[in-house]
């Protein structure tokens, strides 16, 4: 039992150490090597060539599928091309585990120490994760030696043979045990190191050792498609081709399995090569053989998952790239873009209020609420994106935007809902009875109303850009607006006391009405505070400001002969 621990623990060092490299070289390169995924499909060759390339530095098909998967549900690569890269990335995983088959044991320590020290020292940076990319590549070569000293006592404990005792050589049993392995770790790169090293320790047959290799791939594509089964159909499409690649392969593979086992034994005494050799052949020649059929391939996916009209006219988001989770600065791109959507989405309410306000227009107040769960069902996708975004490995300046985008993203839903009760106000109160606001009431309201769609505007400018001026611009709006509130309330007063029908009508009415206008306007405004914050020009408190507009007004007042001081 022991010893079967020790194999499990240098198992799940292996598999955290192809996580970290591959988490942090995404994090790093992950724009550079997305941009080589999205530019290299104008030749069949080139797609294939960077799908090797990628998966090469990345160490897994897996992550080159979520991206190329994301790519193709956004409408930037074509399937065929996609399904070419697919094929590269199949040959990329295969040449890595050749790699790393090799006796590299003396490089482990080196790695790690080296890669701790510059962790350490440069923890926030590129380079700092580069370094901790580097930890994991020496923690993948010191749990391959783990793995292997684990195995050698198995071969004369008998409770360990009766466990792998099933492996007896039933070839769908254990291409079965293969793939599943492969998906329980996340990786066919682990799963075909312990095959390679079981067989050099005599626990495996090398017939077995080559049907677990096969199930790695399989189980390797399975995975991608559940990974991809949150994309829509074009991104599932895919994945669909590749696990069809995958399956054709080893339909066509296991019939010869016998006479496999014959041949690849035929390389050398060294199983453990044997297996690894036959690990990249097998790939290599398969993924080459099935290049020329990505076109039918694609056709088939098409056929198979036909797009499906939607059920409804929903928005949906358009920018939330799952697969660039693990880079922060694409992901908080991403998030920002759709944010800058669901602030469309408010100008639109913002556009329909005003008819609802002057001509009672009820087609238009259920646009509103159509629109506004539009805004809800957005601002739900972006804060489950920003909340898969690990704020741990930002550094400040991201984790400033981070906080920006889901501040501005929250005020955007809340203005939303406010937009609604207004509307609700306005069916009940105005509509419903059939009652008009004043002419200088109507006037006041409509001047608002151009003056919170401007600030949202100004205030989205702000968030894109982050322009102090604009900034400066937005909060002395936010002051204006609400002085502008203050005296349009004390107006609305003078004509209840003129005792102005329509005025007492809708008094209540309006003073909401212009309350949560200013309420609105402060949202919009508060993209404002972190650029000023961050540029050192905010002001401490509003209290303190007041206070020196105070002075700075008497000792105006003072200098002209108009004041005297107590």
């Amino acid at each position: 039992m022991i010893t079967l621990l020790h194999l499990m623990s240098a198992l799940a060092l292996l598999v955290w150490g192809t996580h970290i490299v591959r988490t942090d070289v995404l994090r790093v390169y992950g724009a550079q090597l997305r941009r080589i995924l999205s530019t290299s499909i104008s030749k069949r060759w080139l797609a294939f060539s960077a799908g090797v390339g990628v998966t090469s530095l990345v160490q897994s098909s897996n992550a080159t599928a979520v991206i190329v998967c994301s790519f193709v549900a956004q409408g930037l690569v074509g399937l065929t091309p996609a399904l070419a890269i697919m094929l590269g990335a199949d040959v990329g995983t295969a040449l890595m585990t050749g790699v790393l088959s090799f006796d590299l044991s003396w490089l482990s320590p080196l790695l790690i120490f080296g890669g701790v020290v510059v962790y350490l020292s440069r923890r926030h940076t590129s380079i700092g994760r580069l370094g901790r990319a580097v930890i994991g590549l020496g923690l993948i070569l010191l749990a391959l030696e783990l793995i292997a000293a684990a195995t050698q006592p198995m071969m004369h404990a008998a409770g360990i043979k009766v466990l792998f005792s099933s492996l007896t050589g039933d070839v769908l049993l254990d291409t079965l045990i293969g793939a599943l392995f492969a998906m329980l770790t996340y990786s066919s790169l682990a799963a075909v190191l312990l095959a390679a090293t079981l067989t050099t320790s005599g626990i495996i047959s090398l017939k077995v050792a080559l049907c677990l290799v096969i199930g790695a791939n399989l189980g390797s594509g399975v995975t991608a498609l559940l990974s991809a089964a949150s994309q829509n159909v074009a991104g599932r499409r895919v994945a669909l081709g590749s696990m069809l690649f995958r399956l054709s392969g080893a339909i066509l593979v296991l019939p010869f399995i016998n006479h496999l086992e014959l041949l690849i034994a035929g390389l050398g005494h060294d199983l453990r090569f044997s297996v690894v050799a036959f690990h990249v052949l097998y790939n290599s020649v398969r993924c080459g053989l099935l290049l020329p059929l990505v076109e039918p391939m694609a056709r088939l996916c098409e056929r198979l998952l036909p797009e499906r009209p939607l059920d409804d006219d929903a928005v949906r988001s358009q920018h939330l790239d799952p697969a660039a989770i693990d880079t922060p600065s694409l992901a908080l791109a991403n998030a920002s873009r759709e944010v800058l959507r669901i602030g469309d989405l408010i100008e639109k309410m913002l556009s329909c209020l005003l008819p609802v306000i002057r001509e009672n227009d009820t087609i238009r107040a259920q646009q509103i609420r159509r629109l506004d769960d539009d805004v809800d069902r957005l601002y739900t996708e972006v804060k489950m994106y920003l909340a898969r975004v690990s704020r741990e490995e930002l550094n400040a300046k991201e984790v400033r935007r981070w906080t920006d985008v889901i501040t501005l993203t929250i005020n955007l839903e809340q203005a939303g809902d406010i937009i609604v009760r207004i509307v609700k106000g306005l069916e009940n109160k105005k509509i419903a009875p059939q009652r008009t606001f004043s002419d200088a009431g109507m006037q006041e309201v409509c001047e608002m109303h151009a003056r919170l769609r401007a600030s949202l505007q100004l205030g989205l400018s702000v968030f894109l850009e982050s322009d102090v001026r604009s900034a400066q611009k937005l909060l002395a709006e936010k002051e204006a607006f609400r002085d502008l509130e203050r005296a349009y309330a004390k107006t609305h007063l003078v004509r209840l006391a003129g005792e102005t029908r329509q005025s007492i009508e809708t008094s209540s009415l309006h003073l909401d009405l212009i309350s949560d206008m200013k309420r609105m306007h402060s949202l919009f405004c508060s993209t404002a505070y972190s650029v000023l914050d961050e540029a050192g020009l905010l002001r401490r408190s509003r209290m303190d400001t007041g206070r020196e507009q105070d002075e700075e007004r008497r000792a105006m007042a003072a200098r002209a002969g108009d004041y005297s001081p107590p």
